[in-house]
């Protein structure tokens, strides 16, 4: 089995213009995507997938390989769709955030795991959820599983509701799961979710992963302990920087 890793890398962002080129001590974000990537012995390739020629002028200059694609992709998905037609012969292809710059390579490795079963076609991470300000927090995806640790649902709201109890007791009664967002897929299942339209879930919730669900897609999870940092702000620029004490 082969593994192609893409990070998709875009320079237009509504709250930080640019941040893959940001310097992190010496380093621009995307450099240090790239370099976690490529530790990662579950991937036989990692490539940049951008549109925007400032990107690609970063990676030449850091010595990664990087792949062109079109302007008006509306997800990474897409965009790793685009690269997955380009380099045909990879048989998985794992998308990864390119706004985390320190995301462990055993999440990489964990994913990829998951394709050691041929039944799945696409899987994603989870994580448990232990505070209450995850649990209520809308911006954090929850995911709820079933015994077979397949995601059933994704939302922004906190589900299960545990109708027994009142709200500050519910991390006490149920085991809740908050979605990390790096994508496993079949490098054919890639091309075929690509082609299906939006849907009223995914519209409902801004949750892509949930266009696949509603089309009857099964999406494997495994729980990992490693939390990621993503860098959406400035803010969360210093935040990390920070935790990192670098």
């Amino acid at each position: 089995m082969k593994t192609l890793g893409i990070i998709p890398a875009r320079y237009a962002s509504t709250r930080f213009p640019g941040k893959p080129l940001i310097d992190i001590y010496g380093k621009s974000m995307i450099q240090r995507v790239y370099e976690q990537a490529c530790s990662s012995p579950s991937l036989d390739s990692v490539v940049i997938a951008t549109d925007d020629e400032r990107i690609i002028e970063e990676v030449k200059r850091f010595g990664g390989e990087f792949a062109l694609t079109r302007t008006d992709h509306q997800s990474g998905t897409d965009r790793c769709a685009e690269v997955a037609r380009q380099r045909p012969g990879f048989d998985v292809v794992i998308n990864i955030q390119g706004d985390e710059p320190y995301i462990d390579p055993v999440q990489i490795d964990l994913l990829s795991s998951c394709f050691n079963d041929p039944s799945v076609k696409l899987a994603t991470l989870i994580k448990k959820i232990d505070t209450h300000e995850e649990l209520f927090n809308q911006n954090i995806p929850k995911v709820v599983i079933n015994s077979r640790q397949e995601a059933i649902y994704f939302s922004r709201h906190t589900i299960p509701y545990i109708r027994r109890t009142t709200e500050e007791n519910w991390l006490s009664e149920h085991q809740f799961y908050k979605h990390i967002g790096i994508y496993g897929y079949t490098t054919a299942v890639l091309l075929e979710i690509t082609r299906l339209k939006p849907s009223a879930l995914e519209l409902a919730e801004s949750l892509e992963q949930l266009r696949w669900v509603e089309n009857g897609y099964i999406i494997q999870t495994k729980v990992t302990d490693m939390e990621t940092i993503a860098i959406d702000t400035p803010e969360d620029l210093e935040k990390i920087i920070r935790l990192k004490g670098i």
